[in-house]
């Protein structure tokens, strides 16, 4: 009894080592869980920082002029593959996707023109349910972290946090076939957001040397055996997927810098503008391919380019005041798209949650509901005459593309409805934004097509299969944007189609809270500079309007999916709080000598959770002030160091520190680059328990240090465009006997969330900071 009334008595920030810190009451810190895929996963942080230790300083002095070459000549050969392969495989993508849904729909055609309405629902339904199906079993069943966009796992990548199994082959794969089988079953999803994945796993195996199981040992892919160089290919792959959706070098390079780069450098520019030139020359190099005819149904369709470059634009001083309304109502949808997904996201999570069956059900009842209406709503408008200005050819149309579908219209006559549903998602937004033809869409034909498209594109993101958040908002935003053009055109110059393009603009900004990166977009999409300076208002408007509601969409799943993103901006009510007080409501640090006894190592592996340990030496004479009991902060190990000299029995019968040519014998640096394994897999006898490991070679002696008065906000800025994994806090004042590192911050440590939970009075400061 008594030992019980101990235990509860006891601080719990005071257990002893051989108590796991994963049973300790942690004050501060929560458990770094997340939703990855299909299932909660333990998430650690990535190792950005140089390790400069002694093993990694003597290669970096040996180095010869030829392996420096071989380094940089290694970095713009793989951005060039990154670009190849991404154009390549983007464009392999819109081949089937066209020629999938083309043929569907020519199929479907016919069955109309029979009259035989009922065998074109069936089969136009029948084949969209198979698509959906594949798509949603490639996801459920191979690789749940396929579905989606992928973007903010990207983002939060970029940022330092490394999400399991994102970049793997068979990601690449699902993501690949399942975003051809869900955009070509007419779903409310572009191929956007998952190019910009596939590009971001095509650089990460390129720079891995290919999967887990079968990498290639080249020499030349040493030097990318690091995160760092890691994250510098994933930029360039992230931007090629851009440009390659887009056909926007300059937009995929800003898309990169603007909204998923965390850190950035000149040197990083250049290779991204190169990976996505790379990737243009191909798509342009396919594309002359494919309008001799050799490409089936892909003719100029395809890749989302909307050319209104022969497009006279006019607009005058009076008309900035629509141009101002449409920014407005856009940030204002935007911002309330953003909250009504977040709702549905969340549901989302409870049923798919259930099993991989309810996740199937979920969306091939999606897919249904969606076949359904595109098929059955243009009955409910009225057929409408072609004009006389229109040549036959053009009106009325029964092919896959064009601006006037007859559907079920008489000859003469075509269905503007059927016109941007009974289409794909290109044709349609191409449809929407073609210029010069005000009367072709009547009023309740583009209300219905708005609302549809709001209510799909709530209910279709968050399904299990790959999807793209760019093409669901661009048809938002082009609905409400030509039904803008049509109430105010006695009012402005500005032609419809013109509408539509600034409304899907301000849409984006709203939701997606981009600004420089979408207009080089939409400049580049449309190939018209005279919409630069509307096109600017626009989402200047759209984005201050969204940000006074709630955050980006991107953001949103970030927080849904328990990723620990740090922001660019602190919490004002950091600036408040110390470091060092954040260090007393943690555990005490665990520090190590810098000779140290391998049972001591053992059970600091062992019992804690830590993945880096400071290195304190004893008993070192200072340059100046008293000997007596000073102490040395060496710097900072990583436990797969501890691991790596554990597994190669680099032990020491004595007591001693060991010469450098010993370490080298030993050790690579290359090896040291190698974070796999863990310590139950290493075994150590009971006579080598009783030896010694010197760690001051494996040590990196420059690592990051604060004092402890300085302030959270400070310190998070620093932890944050650093790239870090840990940060050292060091006292104010040093006194013998003390030790010189009080505690280490990580990412979780910077958290609003974890810190409100340890200081609950900052709660209402930050109340206050928002009623102020």
């Amino acid at each position: 009894m008594e030992g019980e009334v101990d235990r509860e008595e006891r601080d719990p920030e005071s257990n002893p080592l051989n108590e796991p810190l994963l049973k300790r009451s942690r004050t501060l810190s929560s458990n770094p869980l997340a939703m990855v895929g299909a299932k909660v996963s333990y998430i650690e942080s990535l190792d950005y920082e140089i390790n400069e230790n002694d093993l990694f300083k003597h290669d970096w002095r040996s180095r010869s002029k030829v392996q420096v070459l071989q380094y940089i000549f290694s970095k713009w050969t793989l951005a060039f593959l990154v670009g190849l392969l991404t154009g390549i495989i983007a464009t392999l993508i819109n081949l089937a996707i066209e020629n999938i849904a083309g043929y569907k729909l020519l199929a479907v055609v016919g069955y109309i023109q029979e009259d035989r309405y009922l065998a074109g629902f069936l089969y136009f339904t029948g084949f969209n349910f198979v698509l959906t199906l594949v798509a949603a079993v490639l996801c459920v069943c191979f690789a749940p972290t396929a579905a989606g966009p992928g973007i903010p796992e990207i983002k939060a990548y970029l940022n330092g946090v490394d999400t399991p199994n994102m970049f793997g082959v068979t990601t690449l794969l699902v993501k690949i076939f399942g975003s051809i089988g869900a955009v070509s079953a007419g779903l409310d999803l572009g191929k956007e957001g998952p190019l910009v994945h596939i590009g971001s796993c095509i650089a990460s195996l390129l720079g891995q040397g290919g999967p887990d199981n079968y990498r290639v040992k080249w020499r030349w892919l040493r030097y990318f055996n690091n995160d760092r160089d890691r994250r510098d290919l994933i930029t360039c792959g992230s931007s090629s997927g851009v440009c390659a959706a887009f056909r926007a070098p300059v937009g995929g390079v800003l898309f990169a810098l603007e909204e998923v780069a965390t850190w950035w450098r000149s040197a990083l520019l250049w290779r991204t503008f190169f990976s996505t030139a790379v990737v243009v020359v191909v798509l342009r190099a396919f594309i002359e391919i494919c309008n001799s005819g050799k490409c089936g149904l892909f003719g100029q369709g395809g890749l989302i380019m909307f050319d209104v470059s022969n497009v006279t634009v006019r607009y005058h001083v009076m008309d900035i005041f629509p141009v101002v309304i449409i920014g407005v109502i856009g940030g204002l949808l935007g911002s309330l798209y953003n909250h009504l997904l977040h709702k549905v996201l969340r549901l989302y999570n409870l049923i798919n949650q259930k099993g991989r069956m309810h996740k199937l059900f979920l969306s091939l009842a999606v897919g249904l509901f969606t076949s359904l209406c595109q098929y059955g709503l243009p009955f409910l408008v009225k057929c409408t005459p072609c004009g006389s200005s229109l040549p036959e050819s053009e009106c009325p149309t029964n092919g896959r593309s064009g601006n006037f579908k007859q559907f079920n219209c008489p000859n003469g006559y075509y269905n503007d409805l059927a016109t941007l549903l009974l289409t794909t998602n290109d044709d349609a937004v191409r449809n929407i934004f073609s210029s010069s033809t005000p009367s072709e869409f009547h009023t309740f034909s583009l209300l219905i097509f708005f609302a549809l498209y709001c209510i799909l594109g709530l209910i279709t993101f968050g399904i299990a299969v790959p999807s793209g958040l760019f093409l669901p908002i661009i048809l938002m935003g082009s609905g409400y944007g030509r039904l803008l053009g049509m109430l105010m055109g006695p009012q402005t110059n500005i032609d419809q189609g013109l509408f539509a393009v600034l409304g899907a603009a301000s849409l984006m900004a709203g939701s997606m809270r981009m600004t420089v990166s979408l207009c080089v977009i939409f400049l580049e999409l449309t190939n018209n500079l005279l919409l630069l300076p509307i096109t600017m208002i626009v989402l200047l408007i759209a984005k201050t309007v969204g940000d006074c509601f709630n955050p980006s969409i991107y953001e949103i799943i970030l927080h849904l999916k328990g990723l620990p993103f740090l922001d660019a901006n602190p919490e004002p009510w950091m600036r408040n709080l110390t470091v060092g007080e954040l260090v007393d409501v943690k555990p005490e640090v665990v520090a190590l000598q810098g000779v140290e006894k391998v049972a001591c190592i053992v059970d600091v592996l062992k019992n804690t959770t830590h993945n880096a340990f400071p290195v304190v030496d004893n008993g070192v004479i200072p340059p100046t002030g008293p000997a007596d009991g000073a102490k040395e902060l060496h710097g900072l190990i990583l436990r797969a160091h501890l691991i790596q000299a554990l597994k190669k029995k680099w032990f020491l019968k004595e007591k001693r520190r060991t010469e450098e040519w010993e370490v080298r014998e030993k050790f690579t640096w290359v090896e040291l680059a190698d974070r796999e394994g863990n310590i139950e897999q290493v075994a150590v006898t009971s006579e080598e328990m009783d030896m010694f490991i010197d760690l001051h070679p494996l040590t990196n002696t420059t690592p990051f240090t604060v004092l402890e008065s300085i302030s959270v906000a400070k310190a998070m800025v620093l932890f944050r465009q650093v790239g870090l994994r840990h940060l050292l806090i060091v006292p104010k004042y040093q006194a013998s006997g003390v030790s010189p590192v009080i505690g280490i911050l990580t990412r979780q440590d910077f958290l609003a969330c974890n810190i409100l939970q340890a200081f609950p009075h900052l709660e209402k400061s930050k109340v206050r900071e928002k009623r102020n």
